[in-house]
């Protein structure tokens, strides 16, 4: 739960600062790979941002924890971020 309060947060934050601002593409991409993809896919996808792997394996270890979420609890944030983006003009 405190994952989700979280993550809800930060697209908040990232979505509603401005009337006019948008969310990049890319963080719905990821937001949805870390979702629902598989730690192979995930690290592929963050191989791009040429970040520490440091940084790449705090995120994959939290991904962890998210894979432990039913299936069906993962489909309501994601839901959840949809409707963000979409009230927030995307």
């Amino acid at each position: 739960m405190k994952l989700l309060v979280s993550l809800l947060l930060v697209t908040l934050a990232i979505c509603c600062y401005q009337a006019e601002a948008v969310v990049c593409p890319a963080f719905i991409k990821e937001s949805t790979l870390f979702l629902f993809s598989p730690e192979s896919l995930l690290r592929l996808s963050l191989a791009k941002y040429n970040a520490p792997q440091e940084a790449v394996d705090a995120k994959v270890e939290v991904k962890k924890c998210t894979d432990e979420m039913p299936f069906t609890d993962r489909t309501i944030i994601a839901k959840i971020l949809t409707k963000v983006t979409v009230k927030c003009g995307l």
